[in-house]
Protein backbone atom coordinates (compact mmCIF):
# COMPACT_ATOMS: atom_id res chain seq x y z
CA UNK A 1 0.00 0.00 0.00
CA UNK A 2 1.12 3.29 -0.49
CA UNK A 3 -0.21 6.81 0.48
CA UNK A 4 -1.12 9.27 -1.32
CA UNK A 5 -2.65 13.09 -0.88
CA UNK A 6 -5.63 14.28 -2.94
CA UNK A 7 -6.11 18.01 -2.93
CA UNK A 8 -10.01 19.14 -4.09
CA UNK A 9 -10.09 22.18 -6.25
CA UNK A 10 -13.11 24.39 -5.27
CA UNK A 11 -15.54 22.02 -3.25
CA UNK A 12 -18.88 24.54 -3.33
CA UNK A 13 -21.38 23.19 -5.13
CA UNK A 14 -23.93 25.66 -5.39
CA UNK A 15 -25.25 28.55 -3.41
CA UNK A 16 -24.43 27.68 0.45
CA UNK A 17 -24.19 23.92 -0.62
CA UNK A 18 -20.30 22.54 0.10
CA UNK A 19 -19.13 19.31 0.66
CA UNK A 20 -19.14 17.91 4.06
CA UNK A 21 -15.98 15.63 5.13
CA UNK A 22 -17.65 12.87 6.78
CA UNK A 23 -19.38 12.45 2.68
CA UNK A 24 -16.35 12.71 1.01
CA UNK A 25 -14.15 10.38 3.35
CA UNK A 26 -17.32 7.68 2.62
CA UNK A 27 -17.16 8.60 -1.08
CA UNK A 28 -13.33 7.51 -1.14
CA UNK A 29 -13.88 4.24 0.99
CA UNK A 30 -17.00 3.19 -1.60
CA UNK A 31 -13.56 3.70 -4.33
CA UNK A 32 -11.75 0.63 -1.79
CA UNK A 33 -9.33 3.27 -0.63
CA UNK A 34 -8.18 2.25 2.42
CA UNK A 35 -7.41 4.13 6.08
CA UNK A 36 -8.85 7.56 4.30
CA UNK A 37 -8.58 11.11 6.55
CA UNK A 38 -9.46 14.48 5.81
CA UNK A 39 -8.42 17.51 6.59
CA UNK A 40 -10.40 20.97 7.23
CA UNK A 41 -13.73 21.34 5.50
CA UNK A 42 -11.52 22.55 2.16
CA UNK A 43 -11.33 19.16 0.60
CA UNK A 44 -8.66 17.08 1.39
CA UNK A 45 -7.61 13.76 1.55
CA UNK A 46 -4.97 11.19 2.87
CA UNK A 47 -5.63 7.56 2.07
CA UNK A 48 -3.80 4.50 1.39
CA UNK A 49 -3.98 2.19 -2.13
CA UNK A 50 -1.86 -0.13 -4.48
CA UNK A 51 0.64 1.80 -6.12
CA UNK A 52 -0.73 2.89 -9.33
CA UNK A 53 -0.89 5.28 -12.20
CA UNK A 54 -1.68 8.96 -10.70
CA UNK A 55 -3.82 10.46 -13.36
CA UNK A 56 -6.09 7.14 -13.51
CA UNK A 57 -6.44 7.76 -9.68
CA UNK A 58 -7.35 11.09 -10.10
CA UNK A 59 -9.62 10.19 -13.06
CA UNK A 60 -11.57 7.78 -10.75
CA UNK A 61 -12.01 10.78 -8.06
CA UNK A 62 -13.33 12.96 -9.91
CA UNK A 63 -16.19 10.57 -11.44
CA UNK A 64 -16.83 9.50 -7.87
CA UNK A 65 -17.08 12.67 -6.73
CA UNK A 66 -19.38 13.96 -9.93
CA UNK A 67 -21.33 10.81 -9.04
CA UNK A 68 -21.97 11.79 -5.43
CA UNK A 69 -21.99 15.63 -5.27
CA UNK A 70 -23.34 15.82 -8.83
CA UNK A 71 -20.72 18.05 -10.27
CA UNK A 72 -17.24 18.02 -11.82
CA UNK A 73 -14.63 19.45 -9.32
CA UNK A 74 -10.59 19.04 -10.35
CA UNK A 75 -8.69 16.64 -7.91
CA UNK A 76 -4.77 16.53 -7.94
CA UNK A 77 -3.07 13.75 -6.30
CA UNK A 78 0.61 13.67 -4.92
CA UNK A 79 1.70 10.31 -3.72
CA UNK A 80 3.12 10.56 -0.01
CA UNK A 81 6.94 10.29 -1.15
CA UNK A 82 5.87 13.61 -3.40
CA UNK A 83 4.06 15.26 -0.73
CA UNK A 84 6.73 15.37 1.73
CA UNK A 85 9.47 16.96 -0.81
CA UNK A 86 7.36 19.05 -1.63
CA UNK A 87 6.65 20.35 2.09
CA UNK A 88 10.10 20.38 2.69
CA UNK A 89 11.35 22.23 -0.53
CA UNK A 90 9.07 25.11 0.92
CA UNK A 91 11.34 28.40 -0.04
CA UNK A 92 9.49 31.14 2.30
CA UNK A 93 10.35 28.93 5.68
CA UNK A 94 11.38 32.05 7.59
CA UNK A 95 7.77 33.75 6.60
CA UNK A 96 6.07 30.54 7.45
CA UNK A 97 7.25 30.47 10.98
CA UNK A 98 5.67 34.02 11.55
CA UNK A 99 2.83 33.96 9.20
CA UNK A 100 2.20 30.64 7.93
CA UNK A 101 -1.47 31.65 6.40
CA UNK A 102 0.36 34.32 4.15
CA UNK A 103 2.42 31.50 2.46
CA UNK A 104 0.79 29.01 -0.93
CA UNK A 105 1.56 26.79 -3.01
CA UNK A 106 -0.39 26.43 -6.28
CA UNK A 107 0.27 22.41 -6.47
CA UNK A 108 -0.22 21.73 -10.14
CA UNK A 109 -1.40 18.81 -12.20
CA UNK A 110 1.15 19.16 -14.56
CA UNK A 111 4.75 21.12 -13.17
CA UNK A 112 4.36 24.28 -14.86
CA UNK A 113 7.86 26.04 -16.59
CA UNK A 114 9.83 27.94 -14.70
CA UNK A 115 9.97 30.78 -16.39
CA UNK A 116 5.98 30.89 -15.95
CA UNK A 117 5.84 32.69 -13.32
CA UNK A 118 7.90 35.55 -14.53
CA UNK A 119 4.30 37.19 -15.47
CA UNK A 120 3.24 36.93 -11.56
CA UNK A 121 6.02 38.94 -10.36
CA UNK A 122 4.53 41.88 -12.11
CA UNK A 123 1.58 41.34 -10.21
CA UNK A 124 3.73 41.30 -6.15
CA UNK A 125 3.48 43.84 -4.48
CA UNK A 126 6.82 45.30 -2.77
CA UNK A 127 6.13 42.85 0.23
CA UNK A 128 5.30 40.07 -2.15
CA UNK A 129 7.56 36.65 -3.08
CA UNK A 130 6.54 34.15 -5.75
CA UNK A 131 8.87 31.26 -6.79
CA UNK A 132 8.97 28.08 -8.82
CA UNK A 133 9.89 24.45 -7.05
CA UNK A 134 9.74 21.61 -9.45
CA UNK A 135 6.72 22.95 -10.80
CA UNK A 136 4.65 24.14 -8.27
CA UNK A 137 3.91 27.72 -7.61
CA UNK A 138 5.03 28.94 -4.00
CA UNK A 139 3.15 32.04 -3.10
CA UNK A 140 3.78 35.02 0.19
CA UNK A 141 1.52 36.88 -0.10
CA UNK A 142 0.97 40.46 1.84
CA UNK A 143 -1.84 41.22 4.61
CA UNK A 144 -1.46 44.85 3.86
CA UNK A 145 -3.97 45.08 1.25
CA UNK A 146 -7.95 43.39 1.75
CA UNK A 147 -6.94 40.66 -1.07
CA UNK A 148 -3.69 40.29 -3.25
CA UNK A 149 -3.87 40.12 -6.77
CA UNK A 150 -0.61 37.58 -6.84
CA UNK A 151 -3.25 35.10 -5.21
CA UNK A 152 -6.22 35.83 -8.19
CA UNK A 153 -3.58 35.63 -10.99
CA UNK A 154 -2.04 32.38 -10.57
CA UNK A 155 -5.52 30.68 -11.61
CA UNK A 156 -6.53 27.84 -13.93
CA UNK A 157 -6.70 29.66 -16.74
CA UNK A 158 -3.24 30.97 -16.89
CA UNK A 159 -1.51 28.07 -15.08
CA UNK A 160 -3.67 25.07 -15.81
CA UNK A 161 -5.04 22.57 -13.20
CA UNK A 162 -3.88 23.48 -9.80
CA UNK A 163 -5.12 24.29 -6.61
CA UNK A 164 -3.96 26.03 -3.84
CA UNK A 165 -3.30 25.30 0.08
CA UNK A 166 -1.68 27.35 2.38
CA UNK A 167 1.21 26.49 4.92
CA UNK A 168 -0.54 25.37 7.49
CA UNK A 169 -2.41 22.66 5.61
CA UNK A 170 0.61 21.76 3.41
CA UNK A 171 2.64 21.09 7.05
CA UNK A 172 -0.22 19.05 8.27
CA UNK A 173 -1.12 17.27 5.41
CA UNK A 174 2.85 15.90 5.73
CA UNK A 175 2.26 15.10 9.33
CA UNK A 176 -0.46 12.86 8.47
CA UNK A 177 1.68 11.15 5.54
CA UNK A 178 4.13 10.15 8.23
CA UNK A 179 6.65 13.10 7.33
Amino acid sequence: MQTYVALLYSIILGEGRRVVMADLKAMAEELGLKNVRTLVATGNLVFETRAGNIPELEQRLEKAFARTFGRHVDIIVRGGGDWLKLAAGNPFLAESADTADQVAVRVMRAPVPADAVDALQARAAGDEKVTWVDGDIWLFFSRERPSSRLLAAANHKRFGVGTSRNWNTVRRLAEMVGG
